[in-house]
């Protein structure tokens, strides 16, 4: 268990979050000491708070991860595989293209806090379990697997970045890209 911070230590974390959360939406890489410049805090106080850019990066991610996540679990809850498993996608797309953190913590092949490994391993489960059950629920081509997921959806993000459009156009276009993703997903009925 975690000692609570005092007040000002709080108010520093949350400054800090808050200027890293900026620099991320903005495409800026995260220095710690720029951080602190713009933060208007020591470069000790931020270092005494995230060790690394990469720390600092994922707890910027966490809520995001944390959404995913819960969406997640309120999936594995309804009863239609496929619709089930389409939600969840949709949400992972929209996300990945909304909350410029999520890219870069998700395809690190290490994490620095231990929460970040704790999430993505949720995600990837929640994510194989969706899959899986609306494989054998017939609603899912049976040549794919649930790695194929994370490529697959990678792509679309890929895609949204180069070909996206205008901010306002990203969302729709990542949700059209989706849409035709899955209708490949679906099971179709085999042919003698």
């Amino acid at each position: 268990m975690t000692t609570p911070l005092r007040k000002d230590a709080a108010r520093n974390w949350d400054r800090i979050v808050a200027v890293a959360r900026a620099l991320v939406d903005q495409g800026t890489p995260l220095q710690l000491n720029d951080v602190a410049g713009r933060a208007g805090l020591g470069v000790g106080t931020v270092y005494r708070h995230f060790a690394t850019p990469e720390a600092l990066l994922e707890t910027v991610a966490t809520p995001c991860l944390e959404a995913l996540a819960a969406h997640g679990r309120q999936a594995l809850a309804d009863t239609d595989p496929r619709r089930a498993l389409e939600a969840f996608l949709f949400r992972t797309v929209e996300a990945q293209v909304t909350d410029a953190s999520l890219a870069p913590v998700a395809a690190a092949a290490t994490d620095t806090l231990p929460r970040t490994t704790e999430l993505k391993e949720m995600l990837q489960s929640v994510g194989t379990a969706l899959f899986d059950r609306a494989r054998a629920a017939g609603a899912v081509r049976r040549d794919l697997a649930a790695t194929d997921l994370v490529p697959l959806m990678c792509g679309i993000a890929y895609s949204v970045d180069v070909h996206g459009g205008t901010p306002a156009d990203r969302l729709d276009t990542a949700r059209r890209y989706l849409a035709a993703l899955l209708e490949g997903l679906r099971a179709t009925p085999q042919h003698p």
